[in-house]
């Protein structure tokens, strides 16, 4: 059986992630209105709340804040984003809400945060946007505790290959999406992990990983 067809590297990293942020700025409002208002996006993300191990939590890629909104109050939170709209955005959606959570603008690749500082790392539908994914592997591992959690979701193959589930896939990764053997990954950075399918026709993937 043919293999998956996985993304390489984008050639220019730096105008990869500035075309990417200069999109999440000029559609930062309606991207917030439909992580509201589309019950998908929260039953594909939310899956992670249930694994997550505190005190300490770090949410990479936080977009607008939906996800932080529903678990920061119960623990000691911390958020980066790159984009500085997304999270001026978040700044605001927490403040209505009463939620505190230690918020800055930072690049997964160069996290400012000790070693070994967080209990649990949360990335949801994000991972496949980075353009080298194994420098963001590599700080998650690195800022995460031995024996914490990484809980990731994202866009992957289904292991059935269901027809509407490859078109997905295959769409997502002509819109610009990486798509990458997420297992060698973690493997590669010595994760146990576990592997969800949990949404979109198995495409849309809840990974468990926990730094051993």
């Amino acid at each position: 059986m043919k293999e998956f067809a996985y993304s390489n590297k984008p050639q220019d990293v730096r105008k990869y992630t500035e075309d990417g942020d200069r999109a999440y700025t000029m559609f930062a409002g309606i991207y917030d209105w439909f992580v509201k208002v589309l019950p998908v996006w929260g039953n594909w993300i939310t899956p992670v709340i249930p694994h997550i191990q505190g005190p300490r939590v770090l949410e990479v890629s936080f977009g607008t804040g939906y996800l932080l909104m529903q678990y920061a109050d119960r623990f000691d939170a911390y958020g980066i984003d790159y984009n500085e709209k997304m999270i001026s955005i978040a700044e605001n959606n927490l403040g209505k809400k009463g939620i505190t959570a230690k918020l800055e603008q930072a690049n997964v690749e160069s996290l400012p945060y000790e070693d070994e500082m967080f209990d649990s790392i949360i990335n949801t539908m994000a991972f496949s946007g980075y353009p080298d994914g194994v420098k963001a592997m590599s700080e998650l591992h690195r800022v995460l505790k031995k024996g914490g959690k990484l809980l990731l979701v994202d866009i992957n193959y289904p292991a059935d290959r269901n027809w509407p589930g490859m078109r997905f896939v295959k769409f997502c990764a002509r819109a610009g999406d990486l798509i990458r053997d997420m297992g060698a990954l973690f493997e590669q950075f010595d994760f146990e992990y576990t592997d969800e399918e949990i949404g979109g026709f198995g495409c849309v993937h809840l990974y468990v990983a926990e730094k051993v």
